[in-house]
């Protein structure tokens, strides 16, 4: 299993060393300094092979998190356990910094000790740590954290065709909850699950209020729940059961391919003139609510190779062209729904004698959008603390909806 683990700064210099079996020695820091964090070339795998022995690394920062072993692993449980470290430690001090790793070096020597016991690992999870490790984490800085109990987030993987025909899509979600309830309550998590809502016979769905909102039940292909879910509610009852762990956690993730909300629409025109000019036009359409702002937009377009050089004019938000990423990356701050915008390159051409045509890769789009492009709504969250004598109502909770772009592409 793992033999030992390492986390260094950007210099290569090491701020932890733990070693759990005897056939990990001292050359194997240095090994993983000289040959990844110092490499002339950029090292792009996050695993590498260094004389019989195997280095499996995250980034997070400038801080490098490797861990080394000689045995034949199970490399996406290793990965598993790299992330969910970075999680514990971002829970108990805040950001992954050299300046908190270094105030904290005593607190992480007891977290690795308890998570990792001959390099196996062991209970990893936030809420059941603190109950045995119960030293604060020291912080560079102060930071406020607001009662949110739960945010969706979205992922994407979208192609699309110049004329907009979804030609293949997936939505991935999750939802993140963060508490900070006082003794054992018992929570019931209700959403719009086209289960679900068969089962209890209903056509719409129930917000708090109590009110009909009309939005048809969503389509959930898959999904898998943090350890705290009853299972056995769920298969029964469709409802989901947890008594919460303290601070954030993922409590549900999911997937969906039917009936997806496309946030935007790329129209793309490229004509070229001759064979040392091409001109290109993007339109890019938003569909939600006027009420709704997109945010953190960015297009990117892609350029033939042979580029010399381009001349960008846009309506709203700045444009420029990469000549390194053979691209035009056009950023636009936010945008409102049922709006559109738009973008005019001409692109000069370096004559060529290569007979191939260019290959024109897709339009790419990064976005944050404040909604569910799956469709899911919350539908109630209930909690139930009969112990410490507070109800349902006595309880603050926040529901924030957030959806972020993943692979979002548009054929040209």
């Amino acid at each position: 299993m793992i033999g030992g683990l390492f986390i260094y700064n950007h210099k290569g210099e090491v701020l932890i060393s733990r070693v759990y079996r005897d056939d990990i020695g001292r050359n194997a820091v240095d090994a993983f300094r000289v040959n990844v964090i110092h490499a002339r070339q950029q090292v792009r795998s996050p695993v590498t092979n260094i004389a019989r022995t195997s280095f499996f690394h995250v980034k997070r920062s400038n801080i490098w998190l490797a861990a080394v072993t000689k045995q034949n692993v199970n490399a996406a449980m290793v990965f598993e356990f790299l992330y969910k470290m970075c999680d514990v430690m971002a829970a108990y001090f805040g950001k992954i910094s050299e300046e908190n790793i270094k105030n904290n070096f005593v607190l992480i020597y007891e977290l690795l000790d308890e998570i990792l016991d001959f390099g196996y690992p062991q209970n990893s999870e936030t809420g059941a740590l603190k109950t045995f490790i119960t030293q604060q984490g020291i912080k560079s800085q102060s930071q406020i954290t607001s009662q949110v109990t739960g945010p969706h987030k979205i992922g994407w993987r979208l192609l699309m065709s110049p004329q907009g025909q979804v030609l293949s899509a997936h939505v991935s979600g999750r939802v993140m909850m963060k508490s900070y309830l006082s003794g054992m309550p018992e929570c019931k998590f209700g959403m719009n699950d086209k289960i679900v809502i068969d089962k209890q016979g209903k056509g719409g769905t129930v917000d708090e209020a109590g009110k009909s909102s009309g939005k048809q039940s969503i389509a959930i292909d898959d999904c898998t729940f943090h350890q705290c879910v009853r299972l056995s509610k769920f298969d029964s009852e469709r409802s989901i059961s947890f008594i919460p762990p303290d601070g954030e956690y993922e409590l549900m993730r999911y997937r969906t391919t039917k009936d997806i909300i496309l946030p935007f629409r790329v129209i793309p025109l490229v004509r070229e003139v001759g064979r040392t000019k091409l001109e290109v036009k993007v339109v890019i359409k938003s569909n939600f609510k006027p009420s709704l702002l997109a945010q953190k937009i960015e297009v990117r377009i892609p350029t033939p190779l042979n580029t010399s050089g381009v001349q960008v004019i846009c309506m709203k938000g700045k444009a420029k062209y990469k000549a390194s990423e053979n691209a035009i990356v056009w950023k636009i701050k936010r945008m409102a729904g049922m709006k559109e915008s738009q973008i005019s390159a001409e692109i000069e051409l370096l004559p060529t004698n290569d007979k191939k045509k260019w290959a024109r890769p897709p339009i790419s789009m990064n976005f944050e959008v404040p909604f569910a492009p799956s469709g899911l709504k919350v539908r109630y969250l209930k909690v139930f603390e009969p112990k410490l004598n507070y109800s349902d109502h006595d309880v603050i909770k926040w529901v924030r909806y957030i959806g972020r772009s993943g692979i979002y592409e548009t054929r040209c």
